[in-house]
């Protein structure tokens, strides 16, 4: 239900977020009860993932999505054109706000903020009463701030690499860290008119080649943000062995492939040496601050030699199963339901079904009891955050 490793982030969010933390622990808790069943029933997910658009207007270097391998890259145009209208988002926020527990709305991309009228879907997901977070590069903030401060967004989270110049050279355009920096500021100065603390500033940062010497540069730079939390992520990469086993179970059992993990893939290791990322964690976590500061996955010094090796992986502090399908869901661009975000295998469609009636489906509850079975895929270990978030 909550990882134990996981329990420091967990008490920060308590005492900072009270509301949303009692929120959060009934709804997992309500959701691990129905993991326990042997029927695939779920009770209605802690949090709906929206995927407003496929496109991004980046190009870092470690991103599955748009990266040097990202699966994104070769999408046709059309798919890469889709999207959902504001309407057809407008009544799947009703539907979801008709579960007698309110999930939680994430907006993802690709960039959220590339599509048009990404403001007024905030707008109305704050309209009926539901918290709403957004995962942003932050390169289009500025002109929303004084919108999202007045509506009350809870949650924005950012990605940071480290200081303007690793920043920068990790997102492949130079000024990006001075557009964010300029969104951030323009929305601190809004919540200060307004006497509001809301949207929390979070912040994520993937431990890759061009940051992991230089980690305290990442919380410098999320004090200039005016971070509440900082988030240091273990870099996501797969072998094109293991992509390809995972797809060889996976269409043998499910009947489809999943070609979207391909953009995790590396022909070689990462270039990261692991005796001094130790290093350098354990010498952020002795450092004041006044930011919540976590690692996520929040592996053992021994794990971590363990999964930036070339030896299969399996964590032993996380119970190695997945839990993601009883507490959160997917809608993408073209309507698709899917149970992560990178399988491409879709339990329904909101435009011929409404999510409350796809939640439940058999479909998805022949899918949870798969994967109640299973355990985690080939895949998981090293390439989705989802199997360490709940189990």
């Amino acid at each position: 239900m909550i990882a134990y490793r996981n329990l420091a982030r967990t008490v920060h969010k308590a005492v900072t977020q009270p509301r949303y933390a009692y929120q959060a622990f009934q709804a997992r808790f309500k959701s691990y009860l129905s993991y326990r069943r042997d029927d695939g029933v779920s009770a209605p997910p802690e949090t709906v993932s929206l995927f407003l658009t496929f496109r991004c207007n980046l190009r870092c270097h470690m991103c599955g999505q748009w990266g040097e391998t990202g699966a994104f890259k070769e999408m046709p145009g059309e798919t890469l054109r889709s999207g959902l209208s504001l309407d057809e988002i407008k009544a799947l926020v009703d539907d979801v706000a008709s579960f007698s527990r309110h999930p939680t709305f994430t907006l993802f991309g690709g960039e959220p903020t590339i599509y048009r009228d990404w403001v007024e879907v905030v707008r109305y997901i704050k309209r009926k009463g539901l918290r709403c977070n957004m995962v942003t590069n932050g390169m289009l903030l500025a002109k929303a701030a004084d919108d999202l401060v007045q509506m009350k967004m809870d949650e924005i989270i950012l990605s940071l690499d480290g200081d303007e110049e690793v920043h920068d050279r990790t997102r492949g355009l130079q000024g990006t860290f001075k557009r964010m920096i300029e969104g951030l500021q323009a929305i601190h100065e809004a919540k200060r008119a307004r006497h509001t603390s809301s949207p929390v500033i979070t912040v994520n940062s993937t431990m890759c080649e061009t940051n992991y010497r230089d980690l305290p540069g990442v919380l410098n730079g999320a004090e200039k943000l005016g971070a509440q939390i900082v988030t240091f992520h273990h870099l996501l990469f797969l072998s094109r062995e293991t992509c390809q086993l995972h797809n060889q179970l996976y269409e043998q059992r499910f009947g489809k492939p999943c070609q979207d993990w391909f953009g995790f893939v590396r022909d070689s290791l990462p270039d990261i040496d692991v005796e001094f990322l130790i290093g350098q964690i354990e010498t952020l976590k002795k450092m004041p601050s006044k930011m919540a500061i976590a690692f996520y996955p929040n592996f053992t010094p021994d794990e971590m030699r363990r999964y930036y090796s070339g030896d299969e992986f399996a964590p032993t502090s996380y119970k190695g199963r997945c839990l993601s399908l009883w507490m959160a869901a997917y809608v993408f661009p073209n309507g698709d339901v899917r149970e992560y975000h990178s399988m491409d295998y879709a339990l329904g469609n909101i435009r011929q079904a409404k999510f409350t009636d796809i939640w439940n489906n058999e479909r998805y509850r022949e899918y949870r009891k798969a994967v109640k079975v299973l355990k985690r895929f080939p895949v998981c270990s090293r390439g989705c955050t989802e199997l360490y978030r709940y189990g």
